[in-house]
């Protein structure tokens, strides 16, 4: 078997987005690992927060560094603990936070990361799936704790997250609305939203009021006119503005990085707390047991979600990367092994 590999990786945090394809070891596996040989990886925004440093108060990591933070693959060697898993299995993951490195020919991972593939997508688009399916899980039943009956909007919400955050509220019972493009209307309807504002035409801050819940999608720009939307006691997440004080803590961080979250988030909390309404900010996880409820899920309501249709290798890393940071993608740029 050959020993070397191709992997995508960086040697230093910088503002200019680019990494270099090396020949590196194909990684060992530990006893509660498996070596997946990836077919599929996604490239996210989140690949820029890691090249450029911002994300190096939640996740500091050493150099070189492998990118890339969600696959699809086969599993080719097992760890002696794993017992659920075997060799020939395609699996999908969202990498843990300290070991990333989906960009890469071969990777060992924890197996309490992965799970099973759904049955009805390809490796392309499984691996478009696990970090937003998490993200929605994790942000509708831990951040939001939302419970039936209540009301969730989501602006922005026609696009991949939307698609994936959509049937999971409404299996939890939840009241969905989300605004979007005209285009994505009847698959968001079909996939479970109860109403549905087409941006362009509609102005959410003029026709939504006392809403339970808002998972942000659209950043900073949209913070005061998501607030004023929501009732008193209700609850504000952002997949975008950035933590505040509640993210260090909950995260139990060391109490100089809770200091730096608290002043970096100062302004959205006081803002929110203005409104009697609790900001939340979300750094999604690793959680394999969670990907199974999520593959049910994406199973259950054939969800696919889009791909860019430009077709990417290793080799042309620097273009995808560029597309993600830059360009108008159709969807999750993949780079295909």
């Amino acid at each position: 078997m050959k020993t070397l590999m191709k992997a995508a990786q960086i040697t230093k945090y910088s503002k200019n987005i680019h990494a270099q394809v090396n020949d590196i070891p194909i990684p060992k596996v530990d006893d509660n690992e498996v070596l997946v040989k990836v077919k599929a990886a996604a490239i996210n925004p989140l690949e820029m927060l890691i090249v450029t440093g911002s994300v190096k108060l939640i996740q500091d990591y050493e150099f070189p560094l492998t990118l890339g933070n969600e696959l699809a693959g086969i599993i080719e060697k097992v760890g002696k603990n794993v017992t659920d898993f075997r060799v020939g299995d395609a699996i999908y993951t969202r990498l843990p936070l300290e070991k990333i490195g989906a960009l890469a020919q071969y990777v060992a991972i924890d197996a309490a990361a992965i799970a099973p593939m759904p049955k009805n997508l390809s490796y392309m688009e499984a691996a478009a799936s696990a970090l937003v399916g998490l993200t929605a899980y994790q942000g509708l039943h831990e951040e939001l704790e939302a419970q039936p009956g209540k009301s969730v909007f989501i602006p922005g919400g026609s696009g991949s997250f939307g698609q994936m955050a959509v049937p999971i509220a409404k299996a939890m019972g939840l009241n969905v609305i989300v605004s979007g493009n005209s285009a994505a209307r009847e698959r968001t309807l079909e996939i479970g939203a109860d109403q549905y504002l087409d941006y362009t035409t509609e102005h959410y801050v003029d026709l939504l009021s006392n809403v339970d819940f808002v998972i942000d999608t659209l950043g900073p720009k949209e913070f005061d006119n998501e607030l004023s939307i929501i009732k008193p006691g209700g609850r504000l997440l952002s997949l975008r503005t950035g933590p505040n004080k509640r993210f260090g803590k909950g995260r139990n961080f060391p109490w100089w990085k809770q200091k730096l979250f608290s002043l970096a988030g100062a302004k959205f909390d006081h803002k929110a707390k203005k409104q009697d309404v609790e900001y939340h900010f979300i750094f999604v996880r690793s959680d394999g047991a969670q990907l199974r409820k999520i593959t049910k899920i994406i199973e259950k309501n054939n969800i696919i979600p889009p791909i860019h249709p430009t077709l990417f290798t290793i080799d042309n890393i620097n273009e995808a990367l560029e597309l993600v940071a830059n360009g108008r993608p159709k969807g999750k740029v993949i780079i295909n092994f």
